[in-house]
């Protein structure tokens, strides 16, 4: 399905650094938004993703939140927008 998944990662993922896979190619990449728009405009989709935003964005964490608490809901909120750019770029 995905090519460069079956890459391994590289020597820095050895030495404990984040290891990230490089984007699809451009046609690849093109498939996979129109994927996620289409996944996402059906009803429970759209009641998936509405609640993911309710979890992640609609959410206030206190001033004495731990600074990992705090970097770990961003990761989320992070990955809920992407899907969110995903799904944008699938429209169109």
């Amino acid at each position: 399905m995905f090519k460069a998944f079956a890459r391994p990662p590289s020597a820095l993922a050895s030495k404990g650094l984040i290891y990230s896979l490089p984007e699809p190619p451009k046609p690849e990449m093109r498939e996979i938004e129109k994927s996620y728009a289409r996944l996402f405009s059906t009803d429970d989709g759209r009641r998936v993703l509405a609640h993911l935003q309710t979890i992640t964005f609609h959410r206030a964490l206190g001033a004495a939140t731990p600074d990992e608490q705090i970097r770990y809901a961003e990761g989320q909120r992070s990955l809920v927008a992407t899907i969110l750019r995903l799904i944008d770029r699938g429209r169109n």
